[in-house]
């Protein structure tokens, strides 16, 4: 009886103990929205007349049209290049169960294709006090290979609200080179900010904004592009329903707005 009793006193000493070790998992971050990454360029698939670098070419009815299409083209073609891969990555962790790593760490790890190109991505989670930090490591077999290469890392607010990536241009070439700053209101991504941070390149502080706003031309473009002799400014506002819009740059057109309609015929802007 005596053993029974001391056995009891002993489990009783260690229960708290046992307790304490046991570490609580909680929840895993959630994950930026996939519009963090991602700037809507659809309103503006250029003919490919004229040249982002020339005034607008003269006696077309669409030119405006097309000098803005030019323009964001710039930045479609760079994006495209360098955010195909990583992109497809993170979009595929949506679909995925993260795994409990350590004490507020927590990891999505899977298999995935680009461009009929095998991948496995591994992201990471990190929370902290008032923010996440995200990390994505992704390797490759075959051709080329590389393993565990870091191809963009950032943070969020925990709340979801806000945050920054960072991209790192290859495997080959892992210098920094395009910063992504975002910011949501409840499910709509605002803001989207894209800028070229790329060390020793002529096209560094380059940038395309993106944002959204409850008027008429609820869609805005702020573009900063190389020229190859120097930088220009533009902003393109746009309606997103009817797609009429209008352009003005700090080199061309007299920094006048010049206006399209919604088959992206030339038109008379309205007065101001």
């Amino acid at each position: 009886m005596k053993r029974i009793l001391k056995l009891v006193f002993v489990v009783i000493l260690i229960a708290p103990v046992l307790s304490g070790c046991r570490k609580d998992k909680g929840d895993p971050p959630v994950l930026p929205p996939a519009g963090s990454m991602v700037i809507d360029f659809s309103n503006f698939a250029s003919s490919g007349k004229g040249s982002a670098y020339a005034d607008l070419p003269k006696g077309t009815e669409n030119s405006t049209y097309e000098f803005a299409a030019l323009v964001a083209g710039v930045w479609k073609l760079i994006i495209n290049t360098t955010l195909f891969v990583p992109v497809t990555a993170f979009n595929k962790a949506f679909s995925q169960t993260p795994e409990w790593i350590d004490d507020n760490l927590w990891q999505w790890s899977y298999t995935f294709e680009a461009a009929s190109v095998s991948y496995t991505a591994r992201l990471t989670g990190q929370i902290g006090t008032t923010e996440v930090i995200w990390k994505m490591y992704i390797t490759k077999t075959g051709n080329g290979a590389f393993t565990d290469f870091l191809w963009f890392e950032g943070t969020s607010k925990t709340d979801g609200s806000s945050g920054q990536w960072i991209l790192y241009q290859s495997a080959q070439a892992p210098q920094a080179c395009l910063q992504v700053d975002w910011t949501r209101n409840g499910d709509e991504i605002t803001k989207v900010k894209y800028t070229w941070i790329k060390n020793n390149d002529p096209f560094k502080t380059s940038y395309i904004e993106y944002s959204l706003f409850s008027v008429d031309l609820d869609a805005y473009f702020l573009v900063r592009y190389y020229t190859g002799t120097k930088f220009s400014d533009v902003e393109i506002r746009w309606n997103t329903v009817t797609k009429n819009g209008q352009v003005r740059s700090s080199d061309y057109l007299e920094n006048k707005w010049y206006c399209w309609d919604s088959n992206k015929i030339n038109v008379v802007c309205p007065a101001p």
